[in-house]
């Protein structure tokens, strides 16, 4: 059992260490210059920058979204509630001056 848990890391390494053999290769064969590669590195970084602020900006925003739909939600379910006490304790009162009137009459 050990044995495949051990095997499992080595085969990430291996997986890894692979990875990054293949990019330093790709990056020493460019047929691009030094130059010329790191200025496309940092245009294609500000790019996912720039992509990524929108999408946390599209996820702020919905999550505000999701908050306000809630804190609505919420405010109505404690609406229906204070109706329903008061509901509930119209009921109790009238139970009770009923039960006063038959006790009189008896």
């Amino acid at each position: 059992m050990s044995d495949d848990n051990g095997s499992g890391g080595m085969v990430m390494l291996a997986f890894l260490l692979g990875g990054v053999t293949g990019a330093a290769l790709a990056l020493l064969y460019a047929p691009r210059s030094g130059h010329e590669t790191r200025e496309m590195l940092g245009e294609r970084i500000r790019e996912g920058t720039d992509r990524s602020r929108e999408l946390r900006d599209k996820a702020v925003a919905r999550g505000k979204e999701l908050l306000d739909d809630a804190s609505g939600y919420v405010e109505r379910q404690r609406g229906n509630l204070e109706k329903r006490k008061e509901r509930l304790a119209a009921a109790v009162d009238a139970g009770r001056q009923a039960y006063r009137e038959e006790k009189d009459k008896a």
